[in-house]
């Protein structure tokens, strides 16, 4: 039986009934593809993730690709090859794939939707997939040869990678010491190290393209703004035909052991050491961090939709296993001997933590797909040439709250569920704790979750003038009024709002702080101190709001009948999850606004020493 449990109905719950996308199906955005359309696609879609790619989840899990010192290349477990060849032969990587290049153009709602059925089912299968949103970055970023290079990645179905990280910078990209030397030939040299390469190199496809930063030789800029993107190719190659020439200088000479999604390489890659790695700037512009911001927005709501997968599978999981396990009496008979057992999902504490698992999977999801609905928003307008400022402006707010508060709250669900399995989720008879395990990876990589909430604040709230989360923050405030006469609903519509003024106040606070780092430049030091409480918040914010969203919509469907009883028990758990995140989890916020509030810096006064 298949480790993964999809939730199609709750994707096409969010995506036909919350965001509307129907309004784009048949338009210019997405014109072969219509409301039947869609739902066929997610049922194929969760087959094949059910099905033959979820088959090899555990076994390449416990047989990991195996790195060779003499070839100097990866080999992937037969069971993963097998599972990546379905994932391709599918060919439902056509609809991330640029119409010009094959592709099929569909709104990014229903990409993303895609999107989580495969990570969910087998994470490590879909990240070798990513030579295809890779060469659409190249295809729009680079010269007319260069985008022959994107339909060789393509068509030939290549690997890619993005290299930024090196070992001695981390995450302080603008220090990589990777260099680049143009040649007469019009080419460069890439000389250096990169660290933490995912799907740095396997024998899954015939090419790999990494995608590198590195700084020229004699750029006059300092940090991150010296830096270009090249694109270095595994193998040397015919541009006019892809047909490979031989061996790149490009060397693997590492395959991380790591705690958790074996199956996915994690590779050291050198440049120039043995041989010259010959690369092509991107776009013959040196505009390198730009370019590569490209890749880093889509891998980053990746991780996040990857993340919020594997909860969804884990909390499905639970469910199960408490709707069955029989064990205790209920808690109204404690101490009498004669009362029966009852399936665990009859204790209270059970219950609690189900239902925190249901409001994190389903409002993470709900958060996922209300991103991409901006996402969407941008295309739509760049297609009818009308001013997309602010929908991109507030896709960017959002994505490190995907990726960081979808990373993270996920990780910690995931142990929740894996408790409500009691010793038996420690078990590898049981898929919870390679859940556990492939999903702490999610809040480090594509910037740690500190990295998120520094990003949320310094970038998409700071910088921006806050102009990005007052039209969020006025979203929300329009929908509470809509509810203004709904007494059902009056609980949930206030924690909300109270919500909403408690994350308003930390915000303002913060800003308040950064204000005055003219005169005290250690008040950034409080603003440093509540950057991930802040995230964090954003993250219970907006997951309050988008189920509430669900409940009046889910109220209006119950008020109207004719349901089937899967239908009505699908609404009615709707209604009941807003609720107890209302009640349970909103409240917390402002606690957390009095923290921010009475921020003082006696935490950076306390000496190494006493740590």
């Amino acid at each position: 039986m298949s480790h993964y449990r999809s939730n199609v109905r709750d994707i096409e719950f969010n995506l036909f009934e919350i965001l509307g996308i129907d309004r784009f199906l048949g338009s210019a955005l997405s014109p072969d593809l219509d409301h039947e359309a869609c739902r066929h696609v997610l049922a194929e879609v969760a087959r094949l993730a059910e099905g033959p790619l979820a088959d090899s989840f555990s076994d390449a899990d416990r047989n990991p690709p195996v790195f060779s010192p003499e070839s100097g290349g990866v080999t992937v477990p037969g069971s993963l090859k097998k599972a990546y060849a379905a994932l391709r032969a599918a060919e439902w990587w056509r609809l991330e794939a640029p119409p010009e290049l094959g592709g099929v153009a569909a709104p990014r709602t229903l990409v993303w939707a895609v999107a989580e059925l495969l990570l969910g089912s087998n994470p490590a299968a879909h990240l070798y997939g990513t030579g295809v949103p890779f060469a659409g970055v190249v295809h729009r970023e680079g010269t007319p040869e260069q985008r022959r290079i994107a339909a060789h990645m393509i068509e030939r179905g290549w690997g890619s990678t993005m290299a930024l990280t090196e070992a001695d910078a981390g995450s302080d990209v603008g220090a990589g010491r990777t260099k680049a030397v143009r040649q007469d030939d019009g080419t460069w040299h890439i000389e250096g190290v990169k660290r933490f390469i995912t799907s740095g190199d396997h024998d899954l496809t015939e090419n790999i393209v990494h995608l590198v930063l590195a700084r020229p030789e004699g750029a006059s800029a300092a940090g991150t703004k010296g830096l270009s993107l090249f694109i270095v190719p595994k193998l040397l190659f015919d541009l006019r035909t892809g047909e490979p020439l031989g061996r790149n200088g490009v060397q693997v000479t590492n395959l991380e052991r790591k705690m958790g999604i074996k199956a996915s390489t994690t590779c050291e890659l050198r440049f120039g050491e043995r041989e010259p790695a010959v690369g092509y700037l991107l776009g013959d512009a040196h505009n390198g961090i730009a370019q590569m911001f490209h890749v880093i927005e889509h891998t980053r709501m990746l991780v996040g939709v990857k993340a919020v997968a594997a909860l969804s599978t884990g909390y499905l999981h639970a469910l199960d296993h408490a709707r069955t396990r029989i064990q205790s009496a209920d808690l109204t008979r404690l101490g009498d001997r004669s009362a029966p057992q009852v399936a665990i999902i009859s204790h209270p504490d059970v219950r609690r933590s189900l239902m925190l698992n249901k409001a994190y999977a389903e409002g993470l999801r709900a958060l996922v797909l209300y991103t991409a609905g901006w996402q969407d928003e941008v295309a739509a307008g760049e297609h009818a040439g009308s001013d997309v400022t602010t929908a991109r402006a507030v896709n960017a707010l959002l994505l490190p709250i995907v990726k960081g508060v979808g990373s993270e709250r996920s990780y910690e669900q995931l142990a929740h569920a894996l408790q409500t399995l009691g010793g038996s989720g420690y078990l590898q008879d049981y898929p919870l704790e390679q859940y556990v395990r492939d999903t702490k990876v999610d809040t480090l990589y594509e910037g740690t979750t500190a990295i998120q909430g520094q990003d949320l604040f310094f970038r998409k709230i700071a910088k921006d003038g806050r102009r990005a989360l007052d039209v969020v923050l006025a979203e929300i405030g329009d929908f509470l009024q809509t509810l203004a006469g709904d007494d059902r609903l009056r609980l949930e519509r206030e924690a909300v709002s109270r919500a909403r003024d408690a994350f308003t106040g930390m915000a303002d606070a913060m800003l308040t702080h950064a204000r005055r780092r003219t005169q005290d430049p250690r008040e950034l030091y409080k603003v440093g101190q509540n950057t991930t409480r802040l995230l964090m918040c954003a993250g219970d914010l907006m997951v309050g709001y988008l189920l509430l969203r669900q409940a009046a919509t889910a109220h209006r469907r119950l008020d109207q009948g004719h349901l089937s009883p899967a239908d009505r028990d699908f609404y009615r758990g709707k209604t009941a999850v807003a609720r107890f995140f209302a009640v349970t989890v909103l409240p917390l916020l402002d606690a957390h606004r009095s923290i921010v509030e009475t921020t003082d810096n006696r935490l950076m006064d306390v000496p190494k020493e006493a740590f």
